[in-house]
């Protein structure tokens, strides 16, 4: 089971919304707890972490998700590994929160955003939707672990909301334009929002995430 940190009401109650949102990577789970911010007043913010030390990979002494390969590689080994971990996660997150969670958000920033758009590809229909703050769509031979290629298509009706800053240096603009491009073309319910920023969040962001939260996910509001 990942450790984790969980920010929400006091009294959580069966039906009630939770975002589950993972840290990029060099960093853990105490990292995004900060965005709680964009919760309605019953939502409840899960972050795990990651699985993998970071520090063999150069990442410091923080966690990852993965290997990064370059561009749009993440070395497939790790990167299923963690799928399964979040996998089985998710399987036992009621048990883990204390209540049976309504609507399901998974998201993350960087490597976690990436490694949420893999696992909602990989595995259709276990979350009500996608949110990736400056993460990429990671080629189908960096997921699919020599078995046939998810793709895109697999997300079905699950809406997408990717933000990313177009001066963003550690994952480029162009991922994300190319990444888009692809779920556009599977016929995806994208949300993009892009911002004169590096790789980093902003108050902005954030807002235009709530507010697609709250339009967006049945019962969020």
């Amino acid at each position: 089971m990942l450790e984790f940190l969980q920010k929400g009401p006091h009294d959580p109650q069966n039906g009630d919304p939770v975002l589950v949102l993972l840290h990029g990577r060099g960093s853990d789970m105490r990292d995004l707890q900060g965005l709680a911010q964009v919760l309605s007043s019953r939502g409840t913010l899960v972050t795990p972490q990651a699985p993998h030390h970071g520090l063999p990979w150069g990442y410091g002494p923080g966690w990852a998700w993965y290997r990064y390969l370059g561009q749009d590689r993440a070395e497939i080994g790790p990167l299923l590994e963690s799928l399964d971990a979040l996998e089985a996660f998710l399987r036992n997150l009621p048990e883990a929160l204390g209540f049976r969670p309504g609507p399901l958000v998974l998201g993350g920033f960087s490597q976690g955003g990436t490694t949420s758009l893999a696992y909602a590809i990989t595995h259709p229909g276990v979350v009500d939707a996608v949110v990736v703050l400056s993460g990429f769509l990671a080629r189908p031979d960096g997921v699919g672990g020599g078995g046939p290629d998810p793709q895109p298509e697999e997300l079905g009706d699950t809406p997408v909301f990717w933000a990313h800053g177009t001066h963003d240096p550690a994952v480029p603009f162009e991922l994300a334009l190319s990444g888009r491009e692809r779920l556009e073309r599977a016929g995806v319910k994208l949300e993009a929002k892009d911002y004169p920023i590096g790789h980093w969040v902003s108050p902005e962001e954030m807002e235009d995430l709530k507010s697609w939260l709250n339009g967006t996910v049945d019962g969020w509001g």
